[in-house]
């Protein structure tokens, strides 16, 4: 069985759609239209998900993928921080043991492109680090949507890289790795293009490869990484951008 949260839409939906087509189960999570709706930007919500899935699976995942997430363009700049970083390491650490039973068990969280601006980093990011869901939620509040989207984004990816070597992950043959777009066509994009401030933003920023990326695409990456044929990757975090990284910082790898 595979979990996958923001599994009604977007990146969720083609990661399901891709991960079904290829014989696998998947239990999805979201607001909507999934086996279990939860808002994972709440801990009772959380806890609500995780107890879902044990119930369903019998004490045994295989893989663990955390899509559910929002864009920067969203008012509550509180929601941001609160699903897109504590929602998803809350449902990958408290997957941990059942993944631990699984056959070749594999999770991926989904950062972002974002991730890597100069604004992500600083106190908000530390305080997602360090557990403290109150103080995050605060300092988000001072913070434009875009720093909050991307401190939130850096602070998963570090994560993954903080943990993933681990005895808990790697020593119990867990691999924890990430996934970082650049913009692809989704509802949520939709929606930042619709925004009349971030939609020039968006429009404008530079995409070697030309054009955004699809669903399907960044599923695909991700179906990577869950697979056998990824067994060596361990705290990665790849780019599925169009280029925009490489272009924006060529001397960083």
């Amino acid at each position: 069985m595979i979990v996958v949260t923001g599994s009604a839409s977007g990146i969720g939906k083609a990661t399901r759609e891709h991960l079904e087509a290829s014989g696998q189960q998947v239990l999805g999570i979201d607001l909507r239209d999934a086996e279990c709706i939860a808002d994972l930007a709440t801990a009772e919500g959380r806890r609500a998900a995780i107890a879902a899935v044990a119930a369903r699976c019998g004490g045994v995942v295989d893989g663990v993928v955390a899509c559910a997430g929002v864009g920067p363009q969203v008012e509550s700049r509180t929601l941001i921080v609160s699903l897109n970083y504590f929602g998803a390491q809350a449902i990958l650490a408290g997957l941990h043991d059942q993944l631990a039973r699984g056959k070749r068990p594999a999770a991926v969280a989904v950062s972002s492109n974002s991730a890597v601006l100069p604004t992500a980093d600083g106190a908000l990011a530390d305080a997602c680090l360090d557990g403290d869901e109150a103080h995050a939620r605060d300092l988000a509040e001072l913070l434009s949507g875009a720093q909050v989207y991307a401190a939130s984004k850096l602070a998963l990816a570090r994560w993954v890289r903080r943990t993933a070597h681990g005895a808990q992950w790697a020593g119990a043959g867990i691999r924890l790795n990430a996934v970082a777009p650049g913009a692809v066509q989704t509802p949520l994009l939709q929606e930042g293009l619709d925004h009349p401030a971030f939609g020039p933003a968006i429009r404008n920023f530079p995409i070697p490869l030309g054009g955004f990326g699809s669903p399907a695409q960044i599923a695909a990456a991700i179906v990577f990484l869950l697979s056998e044929q990824a067994a060596f990757c361990c705290g990665s975090v790849l780019f599925v951008d169009g280029g925009t990284d490489a272009m924006l910082r060529p001397d960083s790898f």
